[in-house]
């Protein structure tokens, strides 16, 4: 299973971004999709859970900012992103679950400048 993350750049503190994670197969056969994120010199951070069943948890940093949702036919996991802080700057990545197997995409850079 191969997972591309895209849609990452540099915005504007306020600005929007939508992130695409599409993925080699099925994404209904991915049982759960995570965003996770990564800033310089800080651990990674789960961002947001999405499930095939279309249930999706965010973090408390993005609640109410960042709404995961998904497209079948492109095979395509996406995150939108709005209300951008400088907080919210870091390397994004999409980790699929299937079982006990996990995969892990490239990242994307997001930039917000203040």
């Amino acid at each position: 299973v191969q997972l591309q993350a895209s849609g990452g750049g540099l915005v504007q503190a306020g600005g929007s971004l939508r992130l695409s994670c599409a993925a080699s197969i099925s994404i209904q056969n991915i049982n759960i999709i995570n965003w996770y994120r990564q800033a310089p010199g800080k651990q990674r951070e789960l961002v947001a859970v999405f499930t095939s069943t279309g249930t999706t948890t965010y973090a408390d940093s993005v609640q109410g900012r960042f709404t995961a949702s998904r497209d079948n036919a492109k095979n395509t996991v996406y995150l939108l992103m709005n209300s951008l802080e400088p907080g919210d700057t870091a390397v994004y990545y999409c980790n699929g679950r299937l079982g006990s197997l996990s995969y892990w995409g490239h990242g994307t850079q997001v930039t917000v400048s203040s």
